[in-house]
């Protein structure tokens, strides 16, 4: 735990005429322990400051540190400083739980379960990044070790050295206007969107611009359509404010558009696995949300990533019925801790978001923000999303390579089109849930496609023409090394599976051989 800054005025009771002046002193500073008001690792001030600051003698101080240094609530040496102990005496833990649990506890209704809102009742706790050593095929993260990190701290300490006062002050709700400009620029550029700065909004990351959306499309029992698998983030966002989960089948083309299943639907998420959906189908789901009123939710976090074919335009791009909002996020493109993303609005929803966000969040840190324009606008985003793109597209490659040479039927993994991860298609009969676990027993990490779907099923064509259970590989965070040892460990469990009669039958039934 980091150490507090000494120097603290410490709000000690009414002195008592009636002990000693140290013990007074002492039994003061050990409740202040005991009741948790001074943390362990808090530096207390200097005995000089506390006698002056109470009127006592520096002996009399000096005598209450002792007694609690020699109890173990407290430590320290001349010179460096006393701080609370970071361990503290058995017996003041003990006195510590004691004192908890005979403190009865506060009731606000009759049952005497506190009250907390409907929105609490339905939120579910998503996981964070796990601070782990990577390995082979982790997703959903970027080669970190590759970001030029050196030119960011330059110009985040230019930044820092030329601060204006404006910027201290902060900015609009809706972010920092030269940002926005540099966003809506960009996109306009690589993703075929239609916007201008206004209709855009810098946001923390895709989990905010998910939050904003539902707050403006969604009440209590509203229906939303979500691809299936999909993010779970924007599962248990929709579902937190009252939303209905309809899962949408995804085929070859993308996410199909069943009307039954669409019918009273407010809003569509649409999620990118790795299949890019066809010119057809993007016509026809505009056009059912013109016809249906409702918003298409376009989740474009990693499309940068594109290795084959000409760039593929947005969603929104090809919208001119005000349908679609669009979001993306820096934090796949660069590092995860950046926490910057974007969410691009129709023009008559500019105000209501700006009003949403003032109330959620206000803005996004003004620095960083600022950090990312410069870094944007001087050409080194360009630069490295080219040197990242032709890395990543070696590595699938590696990928495929080595699948097809270890892997032949046990898993037929896909060659996506962009992203920093794909699907591995399982031999028919073998759970993801099985096939994940066993392949951490080898030091392998891959995620079952059943984890994105809160559903009881999930619907996915594969390559093969039917549907079965897949995995998910991430490629991007690891290199060619560390992913042809992945493959051969990968296979060395699937092979396992595949050869016990006795696990594939108890995974069949698991699955239903076919979901």
């Amino acid at each position: 735990m980091a150490k507090k800054t000494g120097g603290l005025d410490l709000a000690l009771p009414s002195r008592d005429a009636n002990i000693p002046a140290y013990l007074w002193l002492y039994n003061s500073l050990r409740a202040e322990i005991l009741q948790g008001r001074l943390l362990p690792g808090t530096r207390l001030p200097a005995t000089r400051d506390l006698a002056s600051q109470y009127g006592l003698s520096r002996g009399t101080t000096v005598t209450a540190f002792d007694q609690l240094k020699a109890e173990g609530y407290i430590q320290g040496t001349v010179g460096s400083g006393t701080y609370v102990s970071k361990v503290l005496p058995d017996d003041l833990l003990k006195v510590r739980r004691s004192a908890a649990t005979s403190q009865e506890p506060m009731k606000s209704n009759g049952n005497g379960r506190r009250h907390v809102s409907d929105f609490v009742k339905r939120a579910t706790p998503l996981k964070g990044y796990e601070h782990r050593r990577f390995q082979a095929f982790r997703a959903n993260v970027p080669a970190m070790d590759l970001f030029p990190i050196e030119l960011w701290a330059q110009l985040t300490a230019r930044r820092v050295r030329n601060l204006s006062r404006s910027m201290l002050l902060g900015c609009d709700a809706i972010g920092y206007r030269p940002f926005r400009e540099a966003v809506a620029e960009y996109l306009s550029s690589s993703r075929g969107v239609v916007c201008t700065p206004e209709q855009v909004a810098i946001v923390s990351g895709m989990q905010e611009a998910l939050d904003l959306a539902a707050r403006l499309f969604i009440n209590p029992g509203d229906k939303v359509g979500v691809e299936n698998p999909g993010y779970v983030g924007a599962v248990a966002t929709f579902e937190a404010y009252g939303g209905k989960i309809t899962p949408l089948r995804v085929d070859s083309e993308g996410v199909t558009i069943d009307k039954r299943a669409l019918r009273d639907c407010r809003m569509i998420y649409q999620f990118p696995l790795g299949i890019t959906m066809s010119l057809k189908r993007r016509l026809d789901l505009i056009e059912w949300a013109r016809n249906s009123k409702a918003i298409i939710f376009e989740d474009d976090y990693d499309s940068e990533y594109r290795y084959c074919g000409k760039p593929v335009p947005a969603l929104q791009g090809v919208d001119c019925s005000g349908q679609v909002v669009f979001a993306g996020s820096f934090s796949k493109v660069m590092f995860p801790a950046l926490r910057l993303g974007y969410l691009v609005v129709p023009k008559d929803l500019v105000e209501p978001l700006a009003a949403v966000k003032s109330i959620a969040t206000s803005h996004s840190s003004l620095l960083t923000q600022a950090v990312l324009c410069d870094f944007m606008r001087e050409g080194h985003y360009g630069r490295h999303i080219r040197r990242m793109r032709e890395v990543y597209s070696q590595r699938q490659q590696a990928l495929l390579h080595e699948g097809k040479k270890r892997l032949k039927g046990l898993l037929e993994i896909s060659e996506i089109e962009a992203g920093l991860q794909t699907v591995g298609w399982l031999q028919e009969g073998i759970s993801g849930e099985d096939a994940a676990a066993a392949a951490a027993r080898h030091g392998v990490e891959v995620i079952p496609l059943s984890s994105y779907s809160r559903m009881s099923s999930y619907c996915m064509w594969s390559k093969a023409g039917f549907e079965r259970e897949g995995l998910q590989l991430g490629f991007a965070a690891i290199d060619e090394a560390q992913i042809r040892d992945g493959v051969k460990n990968l296979a060395i469990a699937l092979e396992e599976l595949a050869t016990k009669p006795a696990a594939r039958a108890a995974s069949s039934a698991r699955s239903g051989t076919r979901v």
